[in-house]
């Protein structure tokens, strides 16, 4: 029998917070049922297993980095968009970094799954974000990846004290935000 007060979502939540205090990699089925002074297989009765709960944090952080970009964004066109969203996407790697590192997995699902309309507006936003630059197919899609990319390698780096040197990291992200803005006005059309 299902313990009384558990639920997919309670679960799903506890995992994220867990993940942002351990690491999402240290996330474990065992570690949640301690917290919720149950046995393991208490859980099973609403989680599939480790790899439907690590799917479950994927998409709700998806969903948590998504309302705050799209609220950063709104209104907004070319730097001070670009501005809003990065400052908005480094807040949230900073403050949640179990919750980001799980909006990094590769999800292995039936892709109409992702198919919502929910999922198709937080692709939509960077996309959204870019078309002020002038951008379309496939340069739009190069952007993105640009951006994603150089986020990640910066969050990363900035997390696991790889910019060891005396310079403020803020400064150096500021700057690097400058540096994308000019390369997207100037971006080379293919």
């Amino acid at each position: 029998m299902a313990r009384a007060g558990l639920t997919p979502d309670r679960i799903t939540l506890a995992a994220a917070d867990l993940a942002d205090e351990i690491g999402f990699d240290k996330v474990t089925l065992s570690a949640l049922a301690r917290g919720f002074g149950v046995k393991d297989a208490s859980l099973y009765s609403h989680i599939k297993n480790l790899a439907d709960l690590r799917t479950r944090v994927a998409a709700l952080a998806g969903r948590e980095v998504h309302e705050r970009l799209a609220a950063a964004v709104a209104g907004r066109a070319g730097k001070d968009a670009l501005t809003a969203f990065a400052n908005t996407y480094r807040d949230f790697a900073q403050e949640h970094p179990g919750r980001y590192a799980a909006t990094q997995i590769q999800i292995q699902l039936d892709a109409s799954a992702f198919d919502t309309p929910e999922i198709r507006r937080a692709i939509e936003t960077p996309y959204a974000m870019l078309r002020a630059y002038g951008l379309s197919e496939p340069d739009l899609t190069d952007a993105v990846r640009l951006l994603r990319a150089t986020f990640h390698g910066y969050f990363q780096l900035e997390a696991t004290g790889g910019f060891n040197h005396p310079r403020d990291t803020t400064a150096s992200w500021n700057r690097t935000i400058d540096a994308l803005h000019s390369l997207l006005e100037n971006w080379p059309h293919s």
